[in-house]
């Protein structure tokens, strides 16, 4: 469905005839450019689009279809742009991407969003407050959709580290590192820190492009030449995320493989204490198997203090293993 669609002159936003063909030829007209924004359309919905703005049937396929990774696709009459943002609930730890596709064209955006967490409505609200910005055409909405996205990237990254502050904390905690759902946590944690890489990751290479500074520097297609330093501010705030991600990702086998080996460290304890106990528990069922075989040349079944002294010999023998074993830290 259509979300909004409005033409802008001057930065200024103006109503947009009903019918896309003769918005189009009112934006070139004035000097202008119309902005489309889509939500989940249908194939039906989309073909008037599709045909009205020439798009690339490739690039309509992955905007319908969606579960697209970043990128950056250039085609004869537009630029097709893949962008994942992604919202972090801290209640259940989980990671979630939306998509926001970006066709672009010489006096035309057409925005197709899937999911929910797209800045896209903001970022529509705060370029219409701020005309100058968006009087340079349709590169201007190009790079503040970029800009809110990479930015809302550093909000769910500094989550995340505060929340693997915590994961971290219990697993080292001496009352809490214990626990048999710990592992599962880490686990869980590490699949929300891949989801988000998946989101970050491959857009660099689009920024790279985008902002002029790929292999030959070429200069991208619809996009004004004069807007690559803002597209190079955003690509160094995108590094930041990666590094970040980079660095949580790390962290997260660190504490998975440390809450390994402590479980490791105390299962060897508990084996320590059982053969300590077990030891013990040997010394005396040894002496009373020997002495309850019932042979007929045993002197020390006649002996008066036969009883008593195997008692006591049992019980030193006993109290010796134990302060054998304490001192040895087995108990």
């Amino acid at each position: 469905m259509i979300v909004d669609c409005a033409i802008y002159r001057h930065g200024r936003r103006t109503k947009a005839p009903e019918d896309l063909s003769d918005a189009l030829a009112e934006a070139r007209a004035a000097g202008g450019f119309v902005w489309i924004g889509l939500h989940e359309p249908t194939e039906r919905e989309f073909d008037l689009v599709t045909e009205e703005f020439a798009l690339h049937p490739l690039a309509v396929e992955d905007a319908l279809s969606a579960h697209q990774r970043p990128k950056l696709e250039v085609y004869d009459d537009s630029l097709f742009l893949v962008l994942k943002p992604v919202v972090y609930e801290p209640d259940s730890d989980t990671v979630t991407s939306g998509e926001v596709m970006v066709f672009l064209g010489d006096c035309f955006v057409v925005t197709v969003r899937h999911g929910e967490g797209s800045p896209l409505a903001a970022v529509r609200h705060r370029l219409e407050e701020e005309p100058e910005m968006l009087a340079k055409g349709p590169t201007a909405v190009l790079y503040a959709i970029t800009d809110a996205t990479v930015d809302h990237y550093l909000e769910v990254a500094d989550e995340l580290q505060t929340d693997l502050g915590g994961l971290e904390a219990e697993v080292f905690s001496p009352e809490r590192g214990g626990t048999r759902h710990t592992a599962s946590r880490i686990y869980t944690f590490k699949r929300q820190v891949l989801e988000f890489r998946r989101a970050t990751g491959p857009l660099a290479l689009p920024l790279v492009k985008l902002a002029g500074t790929g292999p030959f520097g070429l200069a991208m297609p619809f996009v004004n030449q004069k807007a690559q330093p803002y597209f190079r501010d955003v690509g160094d705030h995108l590094t930041r995320v990666n590094e970040s991600v980079e660095s949580l990702d790390r962290l997260v086998s660190d504490i998975l493989s440390a809450h390994l080996a402590q479980t490791s460290v105390r299962q060897n304890d508990d084996m320590r204490k059982i053969s300590a106990w077990a030891a013990m528990a040997a010394v005396p069922t040894m002496i009373a198997g020997i002495y309850g075989m019932n042979f007929d040349h045993m002197p020390e079944l006649h002996w008066v203090w036969s009883y008593p002294a195997l008692i006591a010999l049992m019980a030193a023998l006993e109290v010796g293993l134990y302060r054998l074993f304490k001192r040895r830290g087995w108990l």
